[in-house]
């Protein structure tokens, strides 16, 4: 069953339109890649589906609805990953994640196996200021897991993880798929998970997604 629905959208970037009249949809249990060069709008769509930017025409449904009439309601249903971690540099890596969840109003009972997903036990208890920025990113990615929010947006989630950690967000992204979830992720590289389509911003005209 169709769970997202994107009709018609169109994107500026400092006045000038990056893309236009873009459609596709998503069911629970996909996974939607955006591919493309630099600059081909990858990031500004992720960025439009979390209502972060402005689109200049479109929609985009959930379930049937329009998400700009309720958008509180919307951002409670996205867990976001963009460029930057999201995270407080002087909270520990459990109190960013608990932190996330309340923001959300949503529970925090995902924490320790999200904790667990991304090998952050034993720095659960240590200040994001004193990780690496591969540490860091794997922290970003279980406030992800955290949030148990129905569709996930990924803004490269491959940057600064070793072969372990990517290994680790596979699992946790199939995990989440498995269980009805979507996921849209920007990325250069392939992700590998089941159900799993692309669709490339480089692509003139109505960008196609391809299986």
């Amino acid at each position: 069953m169709t769970e997202l629905e994107v009709t018609g959208l169109a994107c500026r970037r400092g006045g000038r339109p990056v893309f236009g009249n873009l459609s596709f949809s998503l069911a629970g249990g996909e996974l939607l890649a955006l591919t493309g060069r630099n600059g081909s709008g990858k990031t500004t769509l992720l960025r439009a589906l979390a209502l972060l930017v402005p689109a200049d025409a479109g929609q985009i449904r959930w379930q049937g609805a329009d998400v700009a009439r309720e958008p509180e309601a919307w951002r409670r249903r996205i867990a976001w990953l963009g460029h930057l971690d999201g995270l407080k540099g002087d909270l520990t890596v459990a109190e960013n994640l608990a932190t996330a969840c309340r923001l959300r109003e949503g529970s925090a009972g995902g924490i320790d196996a999200a904790l667990a997903a991304f090998d952050l036990g034993p720095l659960a208890g240590r200040a994001v200021r004193t990780l690496s920025a591969g540490q860091r990113r794997r922290a970003a990615l279980a406030r992800v897991a955290a949030a148990q929010a129905p569709l996930w947006l990924l803004d490269e989630p491959l940057n600064a993880l070793d072969a372990p950690s990517q290994a680790a967000l596979r699992a946790a992204l199939g995990q989440h798929l498995a269980a009805g979830g979507l996921a849209i992720a920007a990325t250069h590289a392939a992700i590998d998970v089941p159900n799993a389509r692309s669709l490339d911003m480089s692509a003139t005209g109505v960008a196609r997604s391809q299986p």
